[in-house]
């Protein structure tokens, strides 16, 4: 990780709070955070927490992600990766399986590619598929390959040649 630029960040909030047009105030009581804390953040004099810009770029309507480059935190392409998982997790068209599915393509194109990825790069998985990840086509479990005839329609299996009754195994 990059160490923090507190300074490059400082530089960066004043111009997005001014674009705004917001006064230091305003933007401190939208954040949740004092006066003089942000004066001193934009000052170059405070390093702030994730947590801190967090509030700070939700107040501002930017990214969060953006903040944390801006502060060291995160580099650029930790970034990417987590505006794309963002947008896939964002999407309204497509349901959560296919969410994780999509995100899991994703994972295995970086990966093949040479990049860390998955939710041990700091990505959720989606929300409401827990943490089972959905097997690949060639991790599925084969198809049931018992060899005993179909239940009969009162759920007993048929007799094979022999007259004994197969259904002991499950």
């Amino acid at each position: 990780m990059a160490s923090l630029n507190v300074g490059n960040l400082g530089e960066y909030l004043r111009e997005q709070r001014r674009t705004a047009q917001l006064s230091l105030r305003q933007l401190a009581d939208a954040a949740g955070v004092s006066n003089p804390y942000l004066s001193q953040i934009e000052r170059g004099l405070r390093k702030p927490s994730a947590e801190v810009l967090q509030q700070v770029a939700k107040a501002l309507r930017i990214s969060a992600e953006t903040l944390y480059v801006r502060a060291g935190i995160l580099d650029e392409r930790e970034r990417e990766e987590l505006e794309t998982r963002a947008v896939i997790l964002a999407d309204p068209s497509i349901n959560e399986r296919q969410k994780s599915v999509l995100l899991q393509i994703y994972d295995s194109f970086r990966k093949e590619n040479g990049y860390e990825s998955g939710p041990e790069a700091g990505a959720d998985p989606a929300p409401g598929t827990g943490d089972a990840p959905v097997a690949e086509a060639d991790e599925r479990p084969a198809p049931d390959t018992d060899d005993r005839p179909a239940p009969d329609a009162d759920g007993s299996r048929a007799a094979d040649g022999d007259g004994a009754d197969t259904a002991s195994t499950p």
